[in-house]
C-alpha cells in the first residue's frame, strides 16, 4: 500500500529529532510571546524557551496542561492569534463544566488535512474508495476531521452521520461503500443490523473498517473483519489536541503510527508525572508541534497505552501508540462520548436543588451502548407522588441529554439500593462485556 508522505513518513530518526527541536523551539516560543496562560507558568519556572530549551528532554522541566486548564480557559483565552486569524472552531464534548474551544488557521487546516489523509492511507484508503463517514458532524472533530483527510486523498466521501441505522445500510448498498468510518460499537450494530435484513454481506463492496471513539480489543477487531468481511484498523484523536490524524495504524496492525513530525508523544506515570520507557505502559501526553491557533503543551490527555520503537514492515519511521487500554482519569467513554460522572450529579443538583445519591450504569445489548442514571428516592425527590416523579425523570433525562449529547435512561430506585464500598458509591459501573 502507497505511504502519502513518503518524504516524512520514512524520515531518519536523526533528522526527525532535529525537526522536532526545532518546530518545539518555535511553539514555545509563540505560547511564551501570545498565550497569557503559557507565560505565567514558564515565567514562575524562570523558563525562558530561547534560552532553556537545549534538547528535546528539556520538555520535561515544564508543567502539564490538563483538560480543567482548558476548560477555565473558555472560550478563546488558549488561543495564540487574534480572532480574525481563526477560520473554524471546534470544542469537546463538554466533559468538564464548559467544553474546551479549539481553534484553526488556514495553515492548521492544511496540515489537518494532510495527517488525516497520512492515517487514512495507511489504513489501505485511495482515490477508488467511497468512503462512509458515521462519525457526528459539527462542533466535534470526527466527522469533519475525516471527511476532509479523505477528500485529500480523493476519495468520495459520503457525510452520513450518526444513527439511522436502516437508512446507512441504504446508503451502503447504493452508493457501494469500500470503506466504512465508525466507532467499533457501532460496525457490529451495522453487522446486526444487515444479518436481520438477510443482507448478503459478501455481496456489498466494503473493504475496510476504520474504527476510533471507544476503547476496543484484538477480539472485536476479529469479529468486526470475520462479519463484515474487512481489514479493521485503529485509530487516535482528540479535540483538546487536534482531532482525528494524531495517529492511525496500517495495514500491518502492530499499533497506530504517531504522526511525531507534528507531535511530541509521552507517556508518563499517571500518578507521579514521571516520563516513562517505551514499552511500559502509561498515560499519554501529547505536545504540538505546529499548531498556529491553539498549540498545547504536555497536555495529559487520560489514555493509558504505551510507545512501541521496534521497525514497523510497512517502511514508516514513526514510533507507534498501543491500541488505548483504558482511562487514568474519572472520564468514561460512552458511544463515543466523553462523561465525567461527577458532572451529572452537577446536573441533576441545578434541577432540585440538592444533590441524591446516583450511579451511572454502562450496559450493552446487541453490541449497542446504553447509559443508565441510577437515583435514589428521597423525601425531596417525590417520594410517593408518581405524576411529579415521571416529570422529573424526564427533566433529568433532557438536561443530561442537552449536555452529554445523548440520551441516558434515568431510573429511580429506593433508597439505599445503591451498593455502597466502605459507606461510598461508586459513582460509575460498566456493565458491558469485556471482550
Amino acid at each position: 500500500m502507497p505511504i502519502w508522505d513518503k518524504k516524512h513518513e520514512c524520515i531518519s530518526r536523526d533528522i526527525l529529532d532535529q525537526l522536532q527541536l526545532e518546530r518545539l523551539q518555535a511553539t514555545l516560543n509563540r505560547v511564551y510571546k501570545n498565550v497569557a496562560f503559557y507565560k505565567k507558568r514558564f515565567d514562575a519556572l524562570g523558563f525562558f524557551p530561547e534560552e532553556d530549551l537545549e534538547n528535546l528532554s528539556d520538555i520535561q522541566k515544564l508543567p502539564f496542561t490538563t483538560r480543567k486548564d482548558l476548560s477555565d480557559s473558555y472560550p478563546y483565552e488558549m488561543f495564540a492569534v487574534p480572532l480574525r486569524e481563526v477560520v473554524r472552531v471546534h470544542s469537546s464534548s463538554g466533559t468538564t463544566e464548559k467544553p474546551s474551544v479549539v481553534g484553526y488557521t488556514r495553515l492548521d487546516l492544511k496540515i489537518w488535512s494532510e495527517l488525516v489523509a497520512r492515517v487514512l492511507s495507511a489504513a489501505g484508503v485511495t482515490t477508488d474508495d467511497v468512503i462512509q463517514v458515521t462519525f457526528h458532524y459539527g462542533l466535534l472533530t470526527g466527522g469533519l476531521g475525516i471527511h476532509y483527510g479523505a477528500e485529500r486523498i480523493g476519495a468520495s466521501v459520503l457525510p452520513t452521520s450518526v444513527g439511522r441505522t436502516d437508512r446507512q445500510i441504504r446508503i451502503m448498498q447504493d452508493y457501494r461503500t469500500t470503506v466504512l468510518v465508525s466507532t467499533p460499537s457501532y460496525a457490529l450494530v451495522i453487522a446486526d443490523r444487515l444479518e436481520e435484513m438477510s443482507v448478503d454481506i459478501k455481496r456489498l463492496n466494503l473493504k475496510y473498517a476504520i474504527c476510533a471513539g471507544e476503547p476496543w480489543s484484538e477480539e472485536t477487531r476479529k469479529e468486526i473483519e470475520d462479519r463484515l468481511y474487512v481489514r479493521a484498523t485503529d485509530n487516535y484523536g482528540l479535540s483538546e489536541v487536534m482531532g482525528p490524524g494524531i495517529a492511525g495504524e496500517c495495514l500491518e496492525q502492530s499499533g497506530m503510527h504517531i504522526n511525531e513530525d507534528h507531535f511530541l508523544a509521552e507517556i508518563i506515570n499517571p500518578d507521579t508525572g514521571e516520563v516513562l520507557p517505551p514499552g511500559e505502559t502509561g498515560e499519554l501526553v501529547l505536545t504540538t508541534l505546529t499548531k498556529e491557533a491553539f498549540p498545547v503543551i504536555r497536555f495529559r490527555t487520560g489514555d493509558l497505552c504505551y510507545i512501541i520503537e521496534e521497525p514497523c514492515p510497512c517502511g514508516r519511521t514513526f514510533r507507534r501508540i498501543s491500541r488505548i487500554q483504558g482511562r487514568c482519569d474519572d472520564i468514561v467513554i460512552i458511544k463515543g462520548t466523553n462523561i465525567i460522572p461527577e458532572r451529572i450529579g452537577d446536573i441533576i443538583a441545578e434541577i432540585e436543588g440538592i444533590r441524591p445519591v446516583y450511579q451511572l450504569v454502562a450496559t450493552r445489548h446487541n453490541h449497542h451502548d446504553e447509559l443508565e442514571i441510577w437515583v435514589e428516592v428521597s423525601e425531596d425527590l417525590f417520594f410517593d407522588k408518581m405524576r411529579e416523579q415521571r416529570a422529573l425523570v424526564d427533566t433529568m433525562e433532557r438536561r443530561i441529554a442537552n449536555f452529554i449529547g445523548m440520551t441516558p435512561r434515568v431510573k429511580l430506585v429506593e433508597p439505599g439500593s445503591i451498593k455502597r464500598v466502605n459507606g461510598k458509591v461508586q459513582l460509575f459501573v460498566d456493565m458491558r462485556p469485556k471482550k
